[in-house]
């Protein structure tokens, strides 16, 4: 065996990778090969990357989805007697879907979405008493809710889901883009979502549930009367002004009718001003439990209740005026925190300054508390 010893001293590792040289061969091969692999791999590059995040945000969507099922089950099985196993049956009420109407001709399209919203409601309401014929109103509310809930979550996992995998099957990172940039917030939601359930099912307030808890204040030692479904009407005066108190039927999970309620109101006394109290979502950088006044009707949801508060509010030329109690996402569905119930009170006695600045003696004001109510009587 030959051995051959290579003398490495007078070797000129600088003239090697000589970096003012331009002609050196491997300083060129180390600057273009990146340049190369990125223009024909860096959409895959990028891909593998963006990936492996949303996997993980998928995972826990599943997750999510897994637990809220599991969750409602078991609530059904422990708090109502069904006659047969309800996992079949409620797996099926998670896949339903609700097509809106068609919006190709905008008359009526508000009348159509009240209609199919309406009857999805009382249709899911229907097959849930079929479960347990026994059900009390108060639980049937709640396991509506819970419902409500796995079946948003299961919705968004399978949309998220399906982006992804899409995006992936194309090798198409333009595709995966506007998923990663909403991804952050589309967690917000489902995070809060899964929060909710605890709430819902010991049925404890919500920050949602800081209007009717203000209204619920107002009520009491009043004389109550359902005017429609689910909302409760009470009457009662302040410093000779007529004032007509709105909520949901606590303490079921429910927000009521409010807008069934005001024109029926309207259409049998004379008002002269509408006070809207409802949950608000704070901007970043805001202070959570601060209180706003504005005005407008102050209600969320897919608009058919603001469109007919606001439509008789302009044919009976009523201002409507607003008060919000401002939070995150977040704390406007779990349990409510003692910063926001620490408001109900103040937020009150505004209530009563609105209707001394804007109203005069003798005359009439509807005060609506808007929100869920669960876990709030009246």
């Amino acid at each position: 065996m030959i051995l051959f010893l290579l003398d490495f001293s007078n070797f000129d590792f600088d003239q090697l990778f000589a970096m003012n040289d331009d002609s050196n061969p491997i300083m060129m091969l180390v600057w273009i090969l990146p340049i190369i692999l990125f223009v024909f791999y860096g959409q895959r590059i990028q891909l593998y990357v963006t990936s492996g995040e949303i996997k993980k945000a998928i995972k826990k969507l599943d997750s999510f989805r897994e637990e809220s099922r599991d969750e409602l089950i078991d609530y059904v099985k422990k708090n109502t007697i069904p006659e047969n196993d309800p996992t079949v049956k409620l797996d099926r009420f998670l896949d339903y879907f609700t097509i809106m109407p068609v919006d190709m001709d905008p008359n009526g399209i508000v009348d159509k979405v009240r209609h199919t919203v309406r009857a999805r409601e009382d249709y899911t309401r229907e097959h849930i008493r079929t479960l347990s014929p026994q059900i009390s109103d108060f639980e049937l509310t709640k396991i509506q809710t819970l419902l409500e809930i796995a079946s948003s979550l299961q919705m968004i996992f399978k949309i998220v889901n399906h982006m992804f995998l899409t995006a992936k099957k194309q090798n198409n990172y333009p595709l995966i883009l506007p998923l990663q940039m909403i991804l952050p917030f589309i967690m917000e939601q489902a995070e809060a979502m899964n929060e909710a359930i605890s709430a819902f099912k010991s049925g404890q307030p919500v920050g949602d549930g800081i209007g009717p808890m203000i209204v619920g204040k107002m009520m009491l030692n009043c004389e109550k009367e359902t005017i429609s479904f689910q909302t409760i009407l009470a009457k009662t005066d302040f410093e000779d002004r007529h004032l007509f108190l709105l909520k949901a039927e606590g303490p079921g999970s429910t927000v009521g009718r409010p807008a069934d309620a005001l024109e029926k109101i309207i259409s049998e006394n004379s008002i002269d001003a509408i006070i809207m109290i409802d949950a608000a979502l704070k901007m970043e950088g805001e202070d959570s439990a601060s209180v706003a006044q504005g005005f407008g009707a102050a209600i969320g949801g897919i608009g058919t209740e603001r469109f007919q508060i606001e439509a008789v509010a302009t044919t009976k030329n009523i201002p409507i005026f607003s008060i919000v109690v401002k939070q995150s996402v977040k704390e406007a569905i779990t349990l409510m925190t003692k910063d926001i119930a620490d408001k109900a009170d103040e937020t009150r006695l505004q209530v009563y300054e609105m209707i001394k600045d804007n109203t005069k003696q003798g005359q009439s004001v509807v005060i609506i508390g808007v929100g869920n109510t669960v876990g709030v009587p009246q």
